[in-house]
């Protein structure tokens, strides 16, 4: 291990009293990524499991003083390499931290710490007939923190917004050790700058969350309908989209899934699957009686004017709950097929249609194969491009593939991430949709909120 790391480690744990700190081999490999693997990543000094703020603090003040560098991290299934460990880093773990300090029904919010799972918070908040919208593909495992650190979105986000808009306040370490409170518990407010929104979606590079004040909304007054579109190539299902969206219509719900993911998914768990078409067009309202099933129509006439091959209104609950998970499976189950390079771009709703095709020939051009998920309501892609195990003339084309997706995407008027923010992967794309003034603006906020460079160097903007 590096520098006498011997001796930095065993003063890390005199510094951090009663924390794991874990120096194995075997565990700094474990906790050296997340799940995205292409991008760099370094062995940590060491990783701290922290059960608490004071142990959260302790540590960065450590690696300050210390001229070491602090990576967070919650449960490691980040997209772009946020909370991969670099040189001369500590991995700081907040997956032990995992109590749920306050539901408060009447002001309708819950005060969390950030090692909470996303599904875990769902559901004690739902015992109090209230619910937290944002739910990522990988709610049951992802973590509050994580999700505020690259303001996550999900399938609720079309009409129910993204994490950013769910977060009142934060607690946050700072880079020099500093606890401090940002934000309010209260319904509105505007005193100050409103540095917890700055910090959603920050990549831990201004600051590491340890709790968060959450705004909840009631559980009940909604009534869910699915309508299911197949088609026949996966632009038509684009126009589709584009259609809905042109329309007006907002539906809580609007994913797509493409025939390799519908495969992918059917072979691993038997689902029950419809096969043969190119893609599913999966759509959920929930507005109340009349108006519902209103909109509903609306949706299926749009899918249909479209050119959708079948249109399938009102599926069983239980049809439309097995739809929907065919959707949140079908990462993990095309990362059956071989190592993923994930994309994350967003487009403007009307092009989606263009984006996909273009997605299309990009796959052809580079030989490569392209599965496609994607949150279509909102214009965010998550094309998934598949490499053999083993294979590096395939891994090679696959990152020429990656490279043109972006190109494609910032042509048509989008943006290099949606949701999985820039971490590693993203670094050239947002260096390209930055400009050089909005590229300084971001290194004057890293300097005012860690100077020394203490916290995730590296990510989430050019430096």
């Amino acid at each position: 291990m590096p520098f006498g790391s011997v001796s930095v480690v065993a003063d890390l744990r005199a510094a951090v009293e009663g924390a794991d700190v874990l120096a194995d081999p075997s565990d700094l490999a474990r906790y050296a990524h997340d799940d995205a693997e292409w991008a760099d990543f370094a062995d940590p000094i060491a990783v701290v499991l922290a059960e608490s703020i004071d142990q959260v603090a302790a540590t960065v003040r450590f690696a300050a003083t210390s001229g070491l560098h602090v990576v967070a991290r919650g449960a490691g299934t980040g997209l772009s390499g946020g909370a991969n460990a670099t040189a001369r880093s500590i991995v700081l773990s907040l997956e032990r931290m995992t109590r749920i300090v306050e539901i408060d029904p009447g002001e309708r919010i819950a005060v969390a710490e950030a090692g909470v799972l996303n599904d875990d918070l769902r559901r004690a908040v739902a015992a109090h007939g209230l619910w937290y919208p944002p739910d990522p593909a990988s709610h049951r495992i992802s973590t509050l923190g994580g999700n505020a650190a690259t303001n996550a979105g999900g399938i609720c986000c079309v009409k129910y917004g993204v994490t950013r808009d769910y977060v009142l306040g934060l607690t946050v370490v700072l880079a020099d050790g500093e606890v401090v409170r940002l934000g309010r518990r209260t319904a509105k407010g505007v005193t100050g700058y409103d540095l917890s929104a700055l910090m959603v979606g920050s990549e831990g590079t201004l600051g590491i969350i340890v709790e968060l004040t959450l705004k909840l909304l009631p559980l009940g007054g909604r009534e869910e309908r699915a309508v299911v579109g197949s088609f026949d190539a996966l632009e038509t299902a684009g126009r589709a989209v584009a259609e809905i969206s042109a329309a007006g219509i907002v539906p809580s719900a609007l994913e797509l899934i493409d025939r390799t993911c519908i495969e992918a998914v059917d072979a691993w768990k038997g689902l029950g699957l419809p096969h043969g078409v190119e893609a599913l067009l999966l759509a959920r309202v929930d507005e109340v009686g009349a108006a519902g099933d209103a909109l509903a129509s609306q949706v299926a006439e749009r899918m249909a004017h479209a050119g959708a091959l079948t249109v399938e209104r009102g599926a069983s609950p239980a049809d439309a709950d097995r739809l929907f998970l065919a959707r949140r499976l079908a990462y993990p189950a095309v990362q059956r097929l071989g190592p993923v390079l994930t994309e994350d771009i967003c487009v403007p709703r009307a092009r989606v249609p263009e984006m996909l095709a273009r997605i299309q020939a990009t796959a052809s051009e580079h030989d490569v194969v392209i599965a496609n998920i994607a949150h279509a309501g909102d214009g965010n892609l998550h094309p998934l491009i598949i490499a053999p195990e083993g294979d590096d003339a395939a891994k090679a084309r696959a990152k020429l593939a990656f490279d043109r997706i972006v190109e494609d995407c910032r042509e048509l008027g989008g943006t290099v991430t949606g949701e999985h923010g820039v971490g590693l992967l993203k670094l050239a794309g947002a260096s390209a949709e930055l400009s050089p003034r909005v590229v300084e603006l971001h290194r004057a906020v890293k300097h005012a909120f860690d100077p020394a460079g203490v916290l995730n160097p590296g990510k989430a903007f050019p430096t």
